[in-house]
């Protein structure tokens, strides 16, 4: 009955008819604010056919639309043809946002229903500002797509190992005691914690319940006078591991548990909890006696900043994980000079291969994007069995791929000339590549943020009168998420947020331009912000480039580049050299040392 997505859409209405709801909203969420979801909660995916991690679906009682950004237009154009639900893109010119649909279409007494564990308190609080303007109300304990999603995953039940204290390099009772510290100085009894990598970053333990994010579900109740409790499926721990997390004061409690726990918190408790990172269906709980302290979780500033122990690892994680590059692009350049069958699903495997034979290697970090021509177009393209593309020995092929270590997580994208290129190819290229240049050497004021350095990897584009869709650089964990905040490189947005840089965050740098049906461009690094100098104006910070794979210098035009962003071109392949080739040997290293060449 509902294997379509149009029938899917008919039993969810024919669910709305009888609750008397008028509209549905089913964001990408789950009860933990991930990104990425553990297969259960990905009921928007389930309900519209749109698969890309951003999106966010409402299904009205004839209209339906799903609204994301620049990323996903042409997958989505593509994933939502003939469902009966409408692309509408975010942050266009004159196109409305889902809060505007509601504004405009709900009437007084009629009722907007979302699942009470897909939203957070932050977002509740805007919805409902939205539905007070028109009488409208707004149910949240109505999950009308579970109803009818009968085969749901069950929830995930990988086990819960310990990040060795060898790589974690701070112990747990030190990382508690300086949250709690925190909740000293805010006047908290009570800290809970619901975001997954916050979680695995403080009791330095790592899952695998979310692809290519090595967390677990759970949740942390910190007391600051006494214990903590994790909330989770204690079947996930080995007895040894329980008995260790006792002997820090951690106690286990069932993962659904959290709920009655904080219903049983008393009038005197003080619970610090961040309203951006806590379920509606969690935070509902709390009973009306307990005072509210709401304030960003201390950890998502603490795990930001990298501890110059954590650092030398990720230093010797980039070493490994650039020769497995160099050695995987070398066996595709063989591959394709030999004439061999090769697709973008053969990348996929190649780079797993490699990687997977380093120390440290767990897994991938994100799902590999290997694009070709066209296809590179799609910044958050997937090959699939059903549909891919084979290669040839010419154009350009985009690689963003990623690994996971003991030691830290690489993010890193460069783009390949199978052979002959098109001079427009090489231009899109050389004006990216300047721009991440331009970024990668800025020295900066210590206090400055993100938003405030985008415009310097855009300005080479700007100049063209061109622009991406996407960020600038997010901020990547520490054998954690690829994908980590506070911080991060992205245009200002009106009410967003400053965080500073601060020595010790890593950031990703990345620009690209896309061009649909042609080819698409990135160039990405990892950096970490660093101590710049001391003058009469203060401190200033600046960026180390973390990665280490070189660029191919066939992509771009080497010519157009002035001698600044030779010189710095020249002393990154220098470091690649140095730093990757003692673990190269052979045809490996000597292709090393020929991509890696100064520009002459």
């Amino acid at each position: 009955m509902t294997n379509s997505i149009p029938a899917r859409l008919a039993a969810l209405r024919e669910r709305m008819r009888a609750h008397g709801v008028a509209a549905v909203l089913v964001p990408t969420a789950d009860p933990h604010t991930s990104e990425y979801l553990p297969d259960h909660w990905r009921a928007r995916a389930w309900l519209s056919g749109f698969t890309g991690s951003a999106g966010t679906l409402l299904v009205g009682r004839e209209f339906a639309g799903l609204w994301t950004d620049s990323r996903y237009f042409s997958q989505a154009e593509q994933e939502l043809a003939g469902s009966g639900i409408a692309l509408c893109k975010l942050r266009v010119q004159n196109n409305p946002e889902y809060l505007d649909w509601v504004r405009d279409n709900l009437r007084a007494g009629e009722a907007l229903a979302v699942a009470g564990d897909s939203i957070t308190v932050g977002v509740q609080r805007q919805i409902e500002r939205v539905l007070a303007e028109r009488g409208a109300t707004l149910r949240l304990d109505l999950d009308l797509v579970a109803a009818i999603w009968s085969d749901r995953p069950a929830l995930p039940t990988a086990p819960i190992v310990e990040h060795p204290i060898a790589y974690a390099c701070v112990a747990r009772r030190e990382k508690l005691e300086r949250v709690r510290e925190a909740m000293r100085g805010l006047g908290a009894t009570h800290h809970l914690i619901s975001s997954l990598d916050d979680v695995a970053w403080l009791l330095n333990l790592r899952g695998a319940d979310v692809e290519c994010n090595p967390v677990f579900l759970a949740h942390l109740l910190v007391e600051r006078d006494g214990r903590a409790t994790l909330f989770v499926d204690r079947s996930k721990l080995a007895d040894a591991l329980i008995t260790a997390l006792a002997a820090d004061g951690i106690g286990i409690a069932d993962y659904a548990a959290v709920t009655a726990a904080l219903g049983a918190l008393g009038a005197q408790a003080a619970l610090l909890h961040d309203p951006a990172r806590i379920a509606s269906a969690v935070a509902g709980a709390i009973p009306d006696t307990v005072r509210r302290i709401e304030a960003a979780n201390p950890t998502t500033a603490f795990k930001a900043v990298k501890t110059a122990a954590e650092l030398e690892r990720i230093r010797a994680t980039m070493r490994v994980d650039g020769a497995a590059l160099a050695r995987a692009f070398h066996r595709l350049e063989r591959e394709l000079a030999a004439g061999r069958p090769t697709t973008e699903l053969s990348v996929d495997a190649l780079l797993r291969e490699e990687r997977s034979r380093q120390p440290g290697w767990v897994g991938e970090s994100f799902a590999t994007i290997a694009g070709y021509e066209a296809n590179g177009a799609l910044p958050h393209y997937r090959a699939t069995p059903a549909s891919h593309r084979a290669l040839r020995a010419e154009g350009l092929l985009l690689i963003d791929s990623g690994g996971q270590y003991l030691g830290g997580t690489t993010d890193v994208t460069r783009v390949l000339a199978l052979g002959a290129t098109r001079a427009d190819q090489r231009r899109d290229s050389t004006l990216v590549l300047k721009g991440m240049i331009a970024l990668s050497r800025a020295r900066f004021p210590r206090g400055a943020s993100g938003p405030q350095l985008d415009a310097l990897a855009r300005a080479p584009l700007w100049a063209e009168c061109l622009d991406y869709g996407h960020g600038t650089g997010h901020g990547v964990g520490y054998f954690l998420n690829v994908h980590e905040g506070p911080h991060g490189i992205r245009p200002p947005t009106a009410g967003g947020a400053l965080v500073a840089l601060e020595p010790g965050m890593i950031s990703s740098i990345e620009p690209g331009l896309y061009r649909p049906g042609r080819h698409g461009i990135r160039h990405e690094n990892l950096v970490v912000v660093v101590a710049a100098g001391h003058g009469e104006f203060g401190d200033f910070l600046c960026f180390e480039t973390l990665t280490l794979c070189p660029f191919d210098r066939r992509t771009f035009d080497a010519d157009a580049l002035d001698p600044a962003e030779r010189g710095w071109l020249d002393r990154y392949h220098a470091t690649v050299r140095r730093e990757v080739g003692p673990l190269l040997e052979g045809a490996d290293l000597e292709w090393l040392e020929r991509h890696c060449a100064p520009l002459g």
